[in-house]
């Protein structure tokens, strides 16, 4: 979801590992050469989304590598069938009150421009959440973690999971 921390933890993990990351956002940013922001506001959520897919049609890794996706990677049943192919899927899950206040903090997020962007939130996380929990391979609950702590949490957790099977 919004606000977990995926982009810092994926950074974390990188650090940890050594192994390269590959965040969708920023590889659709990158390609239309704008913030995900400005995609939403002049394209649309359609035409990010499908941009979304494209980028996970396009990775075929041969080493391990570490992928880091927006939190509406799950709307679409074929993304999760490709990120369930490339990697175990792992979801950040934190309570509402605490994502609450990290988003509270952020003024960029396409979703929440309504005119009632908690209760927006509230929607998202009572749609999404059961896509997350289908699709994930690990739940880590990041209440009161660093994103370091975090990161040493999912390779703790993760040598149970064949990678990339």
């Amino acid at each position: 979801m919004m606000g977990t921390g995926k982009s810092v933890v994926g950074k974390a993990l990188e650090q940890k590992t050594g192994l390269p990351r590959f965040d969708t956002d920023e590889i659709t940013s990158s390609k239309l050469k704008m913030p995900i922001k400005e995609i939403f506001s002049t394209h649309g959520e359609e035409h990010f989304r499908n941009l979304e897919t494209e980028t996970l049609r396009s990775m075929s890794l041969e080493e391990p590598a570490i992928i880091v996706t927006g939190g509406g990677i799950v709307l679409r049943a074929e993304n999760v069938d490709l990120l369930r192919q490339l990697a175990t899927v792992v979801w950040l899950d934190v309570d509402e009150t605490t994502l609450r206040m990290r988003i509270r903090r952020l003024s960029d997020r396409p979703l929440l421009q309504t005119a009632n962007p908690e209760a927006t939130l509230s929607e998202l996380l009572a749609a999404r959440e059961p896509l997350y929990r289908k699709a994930a391979d690990l739940r880590v609950d990041i209440s009161e973690k660093t994103p370091e702590e975090i990161a040493e949490l999912i390779l703790q957790n993760i040598k149970n999971f064949p990678v990339g099977e």
